[in-house]
């Protein structure tokens, strides 16, 4: 995710960047960061698990492993949601502190954050894969942005009087939750883990939050930051482990009174049986998504062209909400799919830490495979390949850019979430027609459309079953906007002011007002 897009073609990124961002140049990497953090955060405290375990945490580009990383499991999970509940007791530090220093605590973390921000980038970039220049001038100014943004509302989150019949004085409380589980995703481990606590924290919450086991460094080094800057202990914990074990105990847990978690749709339904099966917690999903980018014969082409390679291989494709169908009409097909094929040969894919490159590796083996997968199934099935199509260097998990045209809706790749960094080009010749094949899919995260006639724009945008749609533009998201889908897509928002409702409870309190006799 990331709040503006990004349009031009690389070499020309540091320009363009530049642009988006006041900051200085991009400070040239360290290809080796130090780890300084490999242990579970519980209680302001690094701790190794239980059981003792660990895991490894590889380097992408190379396959190699970066470091061990303690294994959290159910256990773990028990220490640390009696941390957070402690920290959440009645009279305990967290509680009595008021709304304002909350902010001011939130607006230290992005402080740090910022400080930070150069070592964050490469952390993450050697975690993930991601590019380091799209890390460091994307990614990490966003997770600043978003934290401050809720800083801002700690203070301002308020009820309100109501006037009910009868002598009576009825007003509304908005109050924390409680112990909040929260499983991040590993596409964008330090926009999402802003995403998260950022809400949570700012209306008085604790968090228990488990990071995905692909990409754990780089959270666990904003705990430290965490600790750094003064939050009291149990109101954040941080556990690397696996979904099977610390995810499932965070989700089955009696004492957990919230969950959040970004992922597969797959994953969302067990989270939401593991809520009906345990305390019925309260249960925000934001997961996976098969986009439709709709394209008008009367769009600007290039714009379009650009945007649509934008968002679709933007983070090696590894987006919920990548623009993984693009309809075309059949008067500018032909010209947009040869235009969209010659676009994806320039694309650079290599070393993330190179500031050239575009597209670097898919984030572990497991996902390089599937995506492989996919890639036969479309040849299999009868879609032309127009380029890219297999394996992009000799060691680690990169894909070539890759466009199939000639696409139906009933191929396997135009139903399913491929998650990776393949272009499925489809034909449609009338507005009703695309608008019913947009709508005919399980998910409902985001859409887009390109046309310069307005009118089109919102007859298309009011009809299209998507939490998002995005007209002349992909992929632009703030704070202030909230972000979610219909459908398999998951429930509730996230970002901007509704995504504080997710963390709160209202509560109505009512007073009989005596009157006097006269």
């Amino acid at each position: 995710m990331l709040r503006t897009v990004i349009t031009a073609s690389l070499p020309r990124l540091s320009r363009v960047l530049t642009c988006l961002y006041s900051a200085s140049a991009i400070p040239k990497p360290n290809t080796q960061p130090e780890v300084h953090y490999n242990k579970l955060f519980i209680n302001n405290d690094w701790q190794d698990a239980v059981s003792g375990r660990s895991f490894p945490t590889i380097n992408p580009a190379t396959g190699e492993v970066i470091c061990q990383v303690a294994e959290a499991d159910k256990a773990d999970v028990d220490k640390a949601v009696k941390a957070a509940r402690n920290a959440f007791k009645l009279g305990s530090p967290w509680r009595r502190m008021d709304a304002s220093d909350r902010g001011l605590l939130l607006n230290r973390l992005a402080d740090a954050i910022e400080r930070d921000a150069a070592y964050l980038a490469e952390l993450e970039t050697l975690d993930n894969g991601k590019p380091y220049a799209i890390a460091y001038s994307v990614d990490l100014p966003n997770v600043v942005k978003c934290l401050r943004y809720y800083a801002g509302w700690a203070d301002k989150w308020e009820g309100k009087t109501i006037p009910i019949d009868g002598d009576y004085f009825c007003y509304t409380r908005h109050e924390p939750i409680g112990v909040c589980g929260q499983i991040i995703p590993w596409n964008f481990p330090l926009l999402m883990q802003a995403w998260k606590l950022g809400p949570a924290l700012a209306t008085g919450n604790t968090v228990v939050m488990k990071v995905a086991e692909q990409t754990p460094l780089t959270a666990l080094y904003v705990a430290s930051l965490i600790k750094e800057v003064g939050f009291p202990e149990g109101v954040v914990n941080i556990l690397p482990g696996m979904g099977s074990s610390a995810g499932a105990a965070i989700a089955a847990h009696m004492d957990v009174d919230k969950l959040a978690f970004t992922g597969s749709t797959e994953v969302g339904h067990l989270i939401q049986q593991a809520s009906g099966k345990s305390n019925l917690k309260k249960v925000t999903l934001e997961l996976g998504g098969k986009s439709p980018n709709i394209i008008m014969s009367d769009a600007n082409m290039e714009d379009a062209v650009e945007q649509s390679h934008f968002a679709l291989f933007f983070n090696q494709g590894q987006c919920c909400c990548a623009g993984s169908r693009t309809y075309v009409q059949a008067d500018i097909y032909d010209e947009f799919l040869e235009r969209s094929t010659v676009r994806a040969k320039r694309r650079v894919v290599g070393d993330p830490f190179n500031l050239n490159t575009e597209q670097g590796p898919q984030v572990d083996e497991e996902q390089f495979k599937k995506i492989l997968g996919y890639i036969s199934s479309g040849k299999r099935e009868g879609a032309k390949l127009m380029c890219g199509g297999g394996e992009a260097a000799d060691r680690g998990y990169f894909i070539q850019p890759t466009i199939f045209g000639d696409v139906q809706d009933n191929m396997t790749i135009a139903r399913e979430e491929i998650f990776g960094p393949v272009m499925q080009i489809l034909k449609f010749k009338t507005l009703e027609e695309v608008v019913e094949r947009a709508n005919d899919t399980k998910y409902g995260l985001a859409a887009a459309v390109f046309t310069r006639d307005i009118d089109k724009a919102h007859y298309i945008s009011n009809r299209l079953r998507a939490g998002t749609v995005w007209i002349n533009c992909y992929d632009v998201f703030g704070a202030q906007a909230p972000f979610g889908g219909y459908k398999a897509s998951g429930n509730g928002r996230e970002l901007g002011e509704y995504g504080l409702d997710n963390y709160t409870e209202v509560k109505t309190v009512t007073i009989k007002v005596p009157q006097k006799n006269s």
